[in-house]
């Protein structure tokens, strides 16, 4: 008789998981504890809620992140399904309607035969094959449950959201649509500032009132999702050469030249809502409101999300994971997702990817895949449990985790471009 696999939470990683096991013949109990009960950050009942960006960043396969999407289509990644089926217009990034997405993902698990799904939270680790990806936001009872497993515990670090604004309320006399130096079609809603604009707006960030944190640590922030006020106060150029950059922003019909550039990008498929790029922030509401209305262009925004800042809690997967996030002490129990360390929404549905296609060929007799470190998934896999690693530290996948060449080629673009074709080749091979 098959054995079954409880995957516990529907976000990003265990929809993944539960699909690909699902798609092996393994029957799977999904168990999510929405609507009956929801995290701080999260709004919707449908699974797989993006609860800061849209954009699930490049889809170019000279970015790592890219390359990573690759290898994860040709696995049948319900993931990038849902997110093609539901991309909206971005330059050379992967963004989605946010609710559609979660739509499309959640008519896809529900409707898949071999999954079963459960609404309930899970207090106690389940027995039997588990996957656990309740995410960085795992509540409380079942964050006992865990720390109870694991000898290391938990380290934690804070995440925040960018706020989105109506496009219908941002001043187009002040703002042009153009995308960096003319790549790709002009997506992003571009609200420039001179000198002195942005010097005033800098002064206001940098003293702006915080919302209260509980536990609130300022050297545990992700440096991958820092909020834009903490940023802003490394320096008075450190925004304008980070989310504010405005090289390859010239204003397309007058070639004016800014001083800084805010970035909006459209956050729905209908175009009425656009978020704030970069502008992940944990101040008050009525701060956000002040101090982003400084912005030119958003002097009468009509703000309908504001950012909002969170606790997140990962693994010291290294001293835990093995390369198939799976607990070295109790091998039946894995981990996928954010809590694991890997960091953004593709490598956590990576991970869960992962995870999946390893145990079912494990429960259905077959060998390991053992994705290796020439493949972006496999290599993100082989960071999280490398226990040579000092202080674990979440990350997002990139070329400097994949093995290289051993080869000489000119140009960063093409040894990516050559680092790439290797990996996707590996993948259909491996597969």
């Amino acid at each position: 008789m098959m054995r079954s696999v409880t995957v516990v939470g529907a976000g990003l990683a265990g929809c993944e998981a539960a699909w690909q096991l699902a798609e092996r013949g393994i029957y799977v109990n999904l168990i999510e504890m929405k609507p009956g009960k929801r995290s701080e950050a999260h709004e919707r009942s449908d699974f797989a809620e993006l609860v800061c960006s849209n954009s699930l960043r490049s889809d170019r396969l000279e970015n790592a992140v890219g390359l990573l999407k690759a290898e994860m289509r040709l696995l049948n990644s319900v993931i990038l399904r849902a997110a093609d089926e539901t991309r909206v217009e971005a330059g050379g990034a992967l963004a989605v309607d946010r609710a559609g997405f979660s739509e499309a993902v959640t008519r896809l698990i529900c409707g898949h035969p071999m999954i079963s799904v459960e609404s309930r939270e899970v207090t106690e680790i389940p027995e039997g094959d588990v996957i656990i990806a309740t995410g960085p936001l795992t509540s409380d009872a079942m964050a006992g449950a865990i720390g109870g497993l694991v000898d290391s515990g938990f380290l934690h670090f804070y995440d925040a959201a960018a706020p989105i604004v109506s496009l219908e309320s941002v001043d187009m006399d002040r703002a042009f649509y153009a995308s960096r130096y003319g790549k790709g079609d002009p997506d992003y809603v571009n609200c420039g500032m001179n000198e002195a604009e942005y010097r005033a707006f800098y002064e206001a960030l940098i003293s702006a009132q915080e919302a209260k944190v509980h536990g609130f640590e300022q050297d545990k922030v992700f440096e991958g999702c820092m909020p834009v006020e903490v940023m802003a106060r490394r320096g008075i150029d450190t925004l304008r050469f980070g989310p504010l950059k405005p090289v390859g922003l010239d204003h397309p019909e007058t070639g004016e030249r800014y001083y800084a550039v805010v970035q909006l990008r459209r956050d729905n498929a209908a175009g009425t809502m656009y978020n704030l790029v970069g502008f992940q922030t944990h101040l008050t509401f009525p701060e956000q409101k002040r101090v982003f209305s400084m912005i030119p262009a958003l002097r009468n925004a009509e703000f309908l999300r504001y950012g909002v800042m969170h606790r997140n809690t990962y693994l010291d997967s290294p001293r835990l994971l093995d390369r198939y996030y799976r607990m070295r002490r109790e091998p039946r129990i894995r981990f996928a997702g954010q809590i694991t360390g890997v960091e953004g929404y593709v490598e956590s549905a990576a991970s869960g990817l992962l995870a999946g296609v390893e145990l079912a060929r494990e429960l259905r007799g077959e060998p390991s895949v053992d994705f290796p470190r020439t493949t972006a998934i496999g290599a993100l896999a082989l960071y999280v449990s490398d226990a040579s690693v000092g202080e674990f530290q979440p990350m997002n996948v990139n070329f400097g985790i994949i093995d290289p060449l051993g080869y000489k080629v000119k140009g960063k673009a093409n040894k990516n471009a050559e680092i790439a074709a290797r990996a996707l080749d590996v993948i259909e091979r491996l597969t």
